[in-house]
């Protein structure tokens, strides 16, 4: 059955984001990378409305060119959140250059996923540093549909201290976009990663829809063994740091 999203909805994530920062009341605000996406946008119109646009801060990482910079830009202006722009291209090309270095000294090259994963990394490591410096926490911008098949960056694009559209499908964005007023040719703008140059689907090979429809209904399509082979693949990155547990004490537990 599909999930039929309401206002009342809506008001359940603002009501979520307003009690996180009440538990966490030394932050004085949020800090978001905005790519010119959807998702990135959702998340900070959903921040505006819990908290005040003054208290939300929009980061854009361009990575030397980035195609959807002036969306980026629009979104913030839209939202009217103040929001810097960072390039990351020289702190992403030394890491890539440490790397090829120790590659290079074992025979073995850099692969084309590893230096696309480089990126959002270096952004999440960029997020923190200006939220910790300002006591802002950094929100994740991830949905759910990505998270089922791995299509994230494990410590990149995947973290955050709060997720409000983590449960949330790709579809179910779209109409939390809508809800909140945004405009329908920025909700429905084709997803892509801004690192490889192509969309969304074609880089998984099926359609977002397709997806949804399994994530909530169990339909079945002919991406079905596909989309189960990419959702047990990537196990890792939705755990996080698997432990190794001892069976001792632990008081702060009790």
């Amino acid at each position: 059955m599909e999930n039929k999203m309401t206002n009342s909805d809506v008001k359940k994530i603002i009501d979520f984001i307003q009690d996180y920062f009440q538990k966490n009341s030394w932050a004085k605000g949020v800090v978001i990378g905005m790519s010119g996406g959807k998702d990135s946008l959702v998340v900070a119109k959903l921040c505006v409305e819990a908290l005040g646009k003054d208290r939300v801060l929009g980061v854009i990482m361009p990575n030397g060119h980035m195609t959807d910079l002036s969306d980026a830009i629009d979104s913030c202006k839209l939202l009217g959140i103040d929001y810097n722009i960072v390039d990351i291209s020289k702190s992403y090309n030394e890491i890539l250059s440490s790397a090829k270095t120790v590659l290079d000294d074992k025979h073995i090259p850099l692969n084309s996923v590893t230096s696309i994963n480089i990126a959002p990394r270096v952004r999440t490591a960029t997020l923190y540093a200006i939220g910790a410096s300002m006591d802002y926490l950094v929100a994740n911008t991830s949905n759910l549909s990505e998270a089922m098949v791995g299509y994230t960056t494990k410590w990149g694009d995947n973290v955050g201290d709060f997720g409000v559209i983590a449960n949330f499908t790709k579809s179910e964005v779209c109409k939390i976009g809508l809800l909140l007023g945004l405009p329908e040719k920025l909700v429905y703008k084709v997803p892509s990663d801004g690192l490889s140059g192509k969309s969304d689907e074609e880089k998984l090979g099926f359609s977002y829809k397709n997806l949804d429809e399994f994530i909530r209904q169990g339909k079945l399509s002919s991406d079905h063994d596909k989309i189960l082979r990419m959702h047990k693949n990537s196990e890792h990155k939705r755990i996080g740091v698997v432990k190794y547990s001892n069976n001792l004490p632990n008081h702060f537990e009790n």
